[in-house]
């Protein structure tokens, strides 16, 4: 993905970027299990895109708006398990 669409990503209402964010991280859940590590199964087109994008997500959020079911260690520690 161009850094251009990443940053649109960026600029949509906090509704979407929850509900891109809570997909991102099933896509995670599916391919650390059932989907045996396929990249095929996740939303960006590599681990590491991936893992960045969910970041940005989470970032884009001010500190008193941050999803409360995810945290920034949780997506690091996806990262770990990923890459």
């Amino acid at each position: 993905m161009t850094k251009e669409y990443i940053n649109e990503l960026l600029t949509h209402e906090a509704e979407f970027r929850y509900m891109l964010l809570s997909r991102m991280i099933q896509d995670c859940n599916y391919y650390l299990g059932y989907g045996n590590r396929s990249k095929n199964c996740l939303w960006a087109s590599s681990e590491e895109e991936h893992i960045d994008i969910m970041k940005k997500l989470y970032n884009s959020f001010p500190d008193a708006d941050k999803p409360e079911w995810i945290t920034m260690q949780k997506i690091e520690e996806y990262e770990k398990a990923m890459i």
